[in-house]
């Protein structure tokens, strides 16, 4: 199952302005796609690992590795052409 990562910052507007689309994204996909929210400021080395420099980024891993990245507010229609391949429909 592919998995969506979004690194994000509870301080950071953007990504509160992220919030409903992930939410949205999620509902449209059911079972077939894994959302996961990271605090960088929480977990620090793990943003590193992924070079992870501006929040929101989103990082979509499949069968481990990751597939598709984009920084900033993505809206759906973008982040469900790039699940496309991974999810179907």
């Amino acid at each position: 199952m592919p998995v969506l990562v979004d690194f994000y910052a509870t301080w950071c507007g953007p990504c509160k302005t992220m919030a409903p689309i992930l939410e949205q994204v999620a509902t449209q996909h059911g079972g077939k796609l894994r959302v996961i929210k990271i605090d960088v400021d929480r977990n620090a080395a793990v943003a590193q690992q992924y070079r992870v420099q501006s929040i929101p980024t989103l990082i979509l891993f499949h069968q481990g590795e990751p597939v598709w990245r984009q920084a900033g507010v993505v809206p759906a229609a973008q982040i469900a052409q790039a699940l496309q391949p991974y999810v179907g429909k």
